[in-house]
C-alpha cells in the first residue's frame, strides 16, 4: 500500500497546506510516519521538502534540509527548528500560555509536555563531511487520546487542554513553515548568536547561570562563581529524544 497520498481532487482531501514558495508538501495518509519517510525520500526529493501526516490528534511533519556546513556545525540547525516550532504555538496560544523548551528537543506548554523535536542526517558520515541532507522533523500533541480527565496529569497535555481550541495539525504546520523561514533568516543576517538568543529564551530559568550554545551546538552552562564550564553534548541527545515514546512512537503519555 502506497503511503502517500495519491492526488485526488481537491474537493476529496483534506484542505491543502499553504506554505511558502520554497517548501513542498507531501501528505502522508494517517498511519505514516513522517520523520522516517522525509529521511528515506530526503536524497531524491531534495531541499524544502516538508512531508506531514494527516491526522487530527498529532501534528506531525518533518522538513527535509541542504546545509552547507560540516555536520558538526550544520546540527545547529536543529535550534532553529525548535524556534520555528516554539513560535508557532506562541502565534496561536492564549494569553499568559507558557511555552518553554525542555533543552535540547521537548516542548512543554503551561509545564505540561506536548511534543518536540528531533534530526536526521545520513548513515556513515564524518563529522568534518557536509551532508547531503538533513532532516528537522517535530511531533505536537493537539488532541488527548488517553482518556485520562484533563489536569490528573500535569506534566502531560495537549493543545486542546491549553486553549489551543480552533488550531488544526495543517495550522500549525504553516506556521511552523512560516517562522522556520525567519529563524534561517535571522541566522543568516545577524549571525548564530542572534537565533541561539531566542532559543535560550525558552529555557527554564536558571539562577546565577549563563547559557550559550557552542560551535557544534552543545550546550553550555557557566555558574556564578565556578571557573569550569558545564557542557551538554547535543549528539548524545538528539539519538533519544526525550519526549518521544519508542513504542507507540509518539510524545509520551
Amino acid at each position: 500500500m502506497p503511503l502517500e497520498t495519491p492526488a485526488r481532487p481537491r474537493s476529496q482531501l483534506a484542505p491543502e497546506l499553504a506554505l511558502p514558495p520554497l517548501f513542498t508538501p507531501v501528505r502522508l495518509r494517517e498511519l505514516g510516519d513522517a520523520f522516517t519517510h522525509a529521511t528515506s525520500i530526503a536524497g531524491e526529493r531534495g531541499a524544502g521538502t516538508l512531508v506531514h501526516v494527516g491526522r487530527f490528534d498529532l501534528a506531525e511533519f518533518a522538513v527535509v534540509l541542504e546545509p552547507d556546513e560540516p555536520l558538526r556545525q550544520a546540527r545547529r540547525v536543529f535550534y532553529a527548528g525548535m524556534v520555528a516550532l516554539a513560535d508557532a504555538l506562541a502565534a496561536y496560544a492564549q494569553p499568559e500560555t507558557e511555552i518553554a523548551i525542555d533543552w535540547p528537543d521537548s516542548i512543554s506548554i503551561n509545564q505540561g509536555l506536548v511534543g518536540g523535536g528531533r534530526l536526521g542526517w545520513p548513515k556513515g558520515i564524518k563529522e568534518d563531511e557536509v551532508p547531503t541532507w538533513l532532516v528537522f522533523g517535530a511531533m505536537i500533541r493537539t488532541v488527548s487520546m488517553t482518556g485520562t480527565e484533563p489536569g490528573l496529569n500535569p506534566l502531560v497535555t495537549a493543545l486542546e487542554e491549553e486553549g489551543f481550541t480552533d488550531v488544526l495539525s495543517n495550522q500549525l504546520v504553516e506556521s511552523f513553515a512560516r517562522h522556520f523561514m525567519v529563524a534561517i533568516d535571522s541566522w543568516q543576517e545577524s549571525g548564530f548568536d542572534a537565533l541561539a538568543k531566542n532559543y535560550l529564551a525558552r529555557l527554564p530559568m536558571e539562577k546565577g547561570s549563563r547559557r550559550d550554545i557552542d560551535k557544534n551546538g552543545d550546550l553550555l552552562v557557566r555558574h556564578m562563581g565556578k571557573a569550569e564550564v558545564e557542557r551538554k553534548a547535543l549528539l548524545a541527545r538528539l539519538g533519544k529524544p526525550g519526549w518521544l515514546d519508542l513504542k507507540t512512537k509518539g510524545p509520551r503519555t
